[in-house]
């Protein structure tokens, strides 16, 4: 449920902001992307974009004084990673020529790279604060729970310790298979992630050039 509900805080922050975006549209049409309130979903967009980005990982390097569990900022991006590339979307008034075109196309592709990222997270063993489990201290629980079910046989506490050696493997297992898919992931995602803010940085440039500096 949990897992759930970081996806559903975020799809219904989608929902809210698409509401308002359709009554403004209704009023006065759909707002240009170098107006006011387009100019405005294009900043906050790349700012929410750019929080993704940083600020998770920022907390997993955090050795000092970490401030927040793993977990609440884990949610706080992919509140971040779904919302702000929706805002970028409609920041761009439906208008996918050019530049935007491919800085849209690339911001979906970030986002479903997200996504398969997020799907391989939730296989990495944590504990209840989020912080991954070693595999070091998954081999400790490993041969205490070896020694305990190798106990008489047929006693609870044995029958108990058994279920726990198994549950204790299935997580080695998903642990090495999540180590080893994470890694490719990384090595595909974070040179999109680059592309796609080396793009976003170079439409904000040309929009404030042509938009501003013309004029």
């Amino acid at each position: 449920m949990r897992r759930l509900s970081d996806l559903l805080l975020a799809l219904a922050a989608v929902a809210g902001i698409t509401l308002l975006y359709a009554g403004v549209t209704q009023l006065s049409g759909t707002p240009a992307a170098s107006g006011l309130l387009g100019h405005t979903l294009g900043v906050v967009g790349l700012v929410m974009m750019l929080m993704t980005e940083t600020l998770y990982s920022l907390r997993k390097r955090a050795m000092r004084r970490p401030r927040g569990s793993m977990r609440a900022w884990l949610r706080f991006h992919i509140f971040t990673g779904i919302v702000g590339p929706y805002l970028v979307v409609l920041h761009s008034a439906w208008n996918f020529n050019g530049l935007a075109g491919a800085l849209t196309a690339m911001t979906g592709i970030v986002v479903l790279s997200g996504f398969v990222g997020r799907y391989i997270y939730t296989a990495v063993p944590r504990t209840a604060d989020g912080a991954v489990i070693e595999a070091a201290e998954l081999q400790v629980l490993l041969d205490d729970a070896r020694r305990e079910a190798g106990g008489a046989a047929g006693t609870p506490a044995v029958a108990a310790a058994t279920r726990r050696l198994r549950t204790l493997e299935r997580q080695m297992s998903a642990l090495r298979w999540a180590r080893r898919t994470l890694a490719t992931w990384h090595a595909v995602h974070i040179p999109l992630g680059a592309g796609l803010f080396a793009m976003a940085f170079a439409h904000a440039a040309a929009a404030l050039y042509y938009a501003t500096l013309l004029r």
